[in-house]
């Protein structure tokens, strides 16, 4: 059970929320049943039963569209009129800021805006902390104004987007067919996994994986991993084209379901994961470990931006609803899946004390731990893979990022798949 009904909670939130941020709740609330508002994004968070509960407590209508990383991206730059809300990587962001298609959000409307992760307002996880090379979510986090073209680096009152979600994302692995610890990312290229190993075909992130292998090879030591040089970058690509052609993969996955796939039928054994999809996999009774690595984690993190367009009651809605994602049943949701909320600490209140010291805390399970659908993931006495939120978040390498020399790297990127 979780520490207060999940519904009486929501409930009461949505109303208070209504009758006090919007100064006219009769109006509002006679009118927001009317709202339908267009969200799109990747499949890791375009999910229905967020929409349903939307649905039962704000009282409007959220239409979901899941798409790939890359339809997302082009999507969110070219057609401004078919969304209310881009639900998008902070990495896209840098792509799609400088088209004017989204609006910068004013904080002070955020109700949780001071307890969001420093992560993505001055980019440290702790004071202590240092800042991982690529796109830092923060470095793209804010504008100076409502109409503000360029990044600035200070918590200036106007986010680019509101964070919503973010993970640190390793190999997976199918320990049952490996057999032996793997430690490093220099693994996904070893012979020993000809033909077993597989990596994402998306060229952003993929490229981020591919030179936490080469550094990890000691092939490459990058200045910033995610700001290549053309040299780095023909250097990377190379040593995969040579492992392609050797016969090192067994498919390119654009899918969180085409990797589910290949790793529960055992067609690969080590491969780029994500957090759900290694939850899909164990879902079926298959063990599969999200490996923790010596060389760290390539991160990223992902937030909601609205449309340029969007104003008037549905601006209102938008807000409402981002303020009612940040309150905590979401996060805890997600959490479930492996991933983590902007604002963890409401997240608690809608989990129980096994999960929350299993998914976050990283402490042995008391209980068996089910994913968000009841799957079973865990039994009493496992601990997370990787540890806690500071020892995973606390050992991120890079950010998933847009490069300065992106076109050439796509271009690079397309004649490796092509090889």
């Amino acid at each position: 059970m979780t520490k207060h009904s999940r519904r009486s909670v929501l409930k009461g939130g949505a109303a208070f929320a209504a009758g006090s941020t919007l100064g006219a709740p009769m109006i509002w609330a006679q009118n927001i049943k009317d709202v339908t508002l267009r969200q799109f994004g990747t499949g890791v968070s375009n999910l229905n039963e967020v929409a349903e509960k939307v649905k039962e407590d704000l009282g409007f209508t959220l239409e979901m569209t899941a798409l790939d990383s890359d339809s997302v991206t082009q999507r969110a730059a070219t057609q401004p009129n078919s969304f209310d809300i881009a639900d998008i990587e902070y990495w896209i962001c840098k792509k799609v800021w400088p088209t004017g298609n989204l609006q910068a959000m004013d904080t002070s409307k955020i109700k949780n805006y001071d307890k969001i992760v420093g992560i993505f307002r001055d980019g440290k996880l702790t004071p202590e902390s240092t800042i991982a090379q690529g796109t830092a979510p923060h470095s793209v986090g804010f504008v100076d104004g409502t109409g503000g073209t360029e990044f600035v680096a200070n918590e200036s009152g106007w986010m680019t987007l509101i964070p919503t979600i973010y993970n640190a994302d390793t190999l997976g692995i199918r320990p049952d067919l490996i057999e032996r610890s793997i430690t490093n990312w220099s693994e996904l290229l070893n012979p020993e996994f000809k033909g077993k190993a597989s990596i994402l075909d998306i060229s952003s992130i993929g490229i981020m994986d591919m030179a936490m292998v080469c550094e990890s090879m000691g092939e490459i030591t990058y200045a910033d991993k995610g700001n290549m040089t053309r040299e780095e970058i023909d250097k990377t690509i190379a040593i995969f084209t040579e492992a392609k052609q050797n016969g090192q993969f067994r498919a390119f996955w654009k899918s969180f379901d085409e990797s589910v796939n290949l790793m529960a039928s055992g067609e690969v054994v080590i491969q780029s994961m994500w957090s759900p999809a290694i939850t899909a996999v164990k879902a079926q009774g298959i063990p599969c470990v999200y490996q923790p690595l010596e060389e760290g984690y390539r991160s990223w993190g992902g937030g909601i931006g609205l449309s340029a367009a969007l104003e008037g009651l549905e601006r209102d809605a938008a807000y409402e609803y981002i303020n009612w994602y940040l309150d905590g049943w979401v996060g805890g949701f997600l959490m479930r899946q492996g991933y983590y909320s902007a604002v963890p600490e409401t997240s608690k209140n809608f989990m129980s004390e096994n999960e929350w010291g299993y998914w976050f805390e990283g402490k042995e399970a008391t209980d068996v731990i089910t994913s968000p659908f009841g799957d079973p993931l865990a039994q009493a006495g496992d601990v997370r893979d990787g540890g806690s939120f500071y020892d995973r978040m606390g050992a991120v390498a890079c950010w998933n990022a847009v490069m300065d020399e992106n076109q050439y790297m796509v271009r690079k990127w397309n004649e490796f798949i092509a090889a």
